[in-house]
């Protein structure tokens, strides 16, 4: 496999409040709970995990101009991300209290600043990223109204640029309520889609895992569905299917599991790596991603 070239990532950067909880919330009361504090946002897991494995990547986004987002911003960069985040002074970095239990995570998000990314700061920084050779667009962008241009300008211009895409279906309450058919509209010809099984679900209908992903291949060339601790689906667009079993391990918090994924995926996939080698990759990740409290990789 060769060294894959730049990736420019193109998402949410936030600060996460995790609480692992130790059972069910008592409503009204206390429940017991492990809680961290960290860096968090898909773009930004997605690009931390990326650059963990080495791959060289530029994130673009939004933060505010407070202390969130300096703290944001310099976990990056200690990462070996390399930023072109704006700091905006009206609005705050964007912020998500997780829940988490065992599998299941409910999110509390208030995108703050996140909502402040354009469409010019898209196409500016990718204009000055000559050896950007792929895109990885989260779609948190796309589903707010207030970042949509940013998303949209993403795909167009990598697409001028001659670079590979990719997009993360990000979550399925925010798709179902810009509709799958808009959603598909707005990533038709990507190379390659992300989903989840509750966005499969949104986007493909159905139960079967296999029969979704061959459903979006005709919208993306390659689709990845992420079944979690049943593993994944790949389906290609010569009707070929690849299918992975995820590693068994202990599951601490699964807060950027996906995320640490997608990163795997991409490091396999734009290195030449077979649907196999890939997947087996990105399990890897999403393992280690799910061994510890918090969405970014240990160092």
């Amino acid at each position: 496999m060769s060294r894959p070239g730049r990736v420019v990532v193109v998402g949410d950067v936030v600060t996460d409040v995790v609480a692992v909880v130790a059972g069910p919330l008592a409503t009204g009361s206390d429940t017991p709970a492990a809680i961290r504090v960290g860096g968090g946002g898909q773009g930004a897991n997605t690009a931390a995990w990326l650059a963990a494995v080495g791959v060289p990547v530029t994130l673009v986004g939004a933060v505010g101009d407070d202390e969130a987002g300096r703290a944001r911003l310099a976990e990056l960069a200690r990462g070996g991300v390399d930023c072109a985040v704006t700091a905006y002074g009206d609005r705050p970095t964007g912020s998500v209290v997780v829940l988490a239990s065992g599998e299941e995570r409910t999110m509390l998000t208030e995108r703050g600043a996140n909502e402040r990314l354009t469409g010019g700061q898209v196409r500016q920084a990718l204009a000055a990223l000559p050896d950007a050779r792929h895109l990885h667009l989260s779609a948190y962008p796309l589903l707010d109204a207030a970042s949509r241009d940013a998303g949209l300008a993403a795909l167009a211009a990598a697409r001028a640029g001659g670079l590979t895409t990719s997009v993360d279906a990000a979550s399925a309450a925010p798709l179902r309520r810009v509709g799958a058919a808009a959603f598909l509209d707005w990533v038709r010809d990507v190379d390659l889609l992300l989903v989840n099984s509750d966005e499969a679900e949104v986007l493909a209908g159905g139960t079967d895992p296999t029969q979704r992903a061959r459903t979006l291949t005709a919208t993306a060339r390659h689709v990845v569905v992420k079944c979690g601790s049943a593993g994944a689906v790949w389906a290609g667009p010569d009707g070929a299917v690849t299918t992975a079993s995820a590693r068994q391990v202990a599951v601490v918090d699964v807060t950027g599991a996906g995320d640490a994924f997608a990163a795997g995926l991409l490091a396999g996939w734009l290195a030449g790596a077979t649907p196999t080698v890939a997947l087996a990759r990105a399990g890897e990740l999403g393992a280690r991603a799910v061994g510890g409290i918090g969405a970014r990789p240990v160092r």
